[in-house]
């Protein structure tokens, strides 16, 4: 269930005239509850309760995250619409995990719930790679961004959502953009493979991809390839 909380009503939203501003005020941003709720309800309050208090949290949440940005994924798809995104869970304002009478959750109640701290909101983790630094470098036109790093990033994103064939697709543009750019080195796997003993087991998964039949192993494969052109475009971030 998708609540928008805080919209403007539609009749003070104006007409489409541009207006004179003598000032930029900060205008009030709507924001979106999701709520996952499970087929299948308890049998009694008593279970419900049991149930909470045996939940692995962070589980539940994790698997929230992939519900919502499969439906995401499909209204992206359904609209023809390329920037509906989909989220992770350090985008969360605030993330709950509980249970309620179906009244409760359409209006964002529980009966219990737990409130579970968002890992990767609050004060930023030490890195060597210096994310700011290169974002001002890319905006000052000091570094160039590969487009081997967009296409990682969109493998990664389709593995981790389960799209297998998608992101067999585009590991296999991703992995030869970066074969390409010479980014990889003898050594740029994280077990010290190199990126080309990759690339076949990439291509063959691109290729069933496109018939429709993946093998089994393909996810292992997948996930072992993603990992191993990640880390050599960190190694590239870092200068080594």
């Amino acid at each position: 269930m998708l609540t928008t909380l805080g919209a403007p009503e539609r009749r003070r939203l104006g007409g489409r005239r541009p207006r004179s501003v003598s000032t930029a005020d900060p205008e009030p941003v709507p924001t979106t509850r999701a709520t996952i709720v499970r087929a299948a309800p308890f049998p009694t309050a008593d279970e419900a309760a049991a149930w909470l208090a045996g939940a692995d949290l962070d589980a539940e949440l994790a698997a929230a995250v992939v519900t919502l940005n499969r439906a995401l994924h499909s209204h992206r798809v359904a609209s023809a619409d390329p920037y509906v995104t989909e989220v992770s869970l350090s985008r969360a304002l605030v993330a709950r995990v509980g249970y309620g009478s179906g009244d409760e959750m359409v209006d964002g109640r529980f009966g219990e719930a737990r409130e579970v701290p968002v890992v990767g909101r609050g004060r930023p983790r030490r890195s060597m790679e210096a994310p700011e630094e290169r974002f001002a470098a890319l905006l000052g036109g000091r570094e160039e961004v590969l487009p081997a790093e967009e296409l990682v990033l969109r493998a990664r994103a389709d593995l981790n959502a389960g799209r297998l064939a998608e992101a067999a697709l585009q590991a296999r543009v991703a992995i030869e953009a970066l074969l390409a750019a010479r980014v990889a080195t003898p050594d740029s796997g994280p077990a010290g493979a190199s990126l080309a003993s990759h690339r076949d087991a990439i291509a063959a998964a691109a290729n069933a991809a496109l018939s429709g039949e993946l093998p089994g192993d393909t996810a292992a494969a997948l996930e072992e390839a993603v990992a191993a052109m990640e880390f050599a475009l960190k190694r590239r971030r870092l200068g080594g």
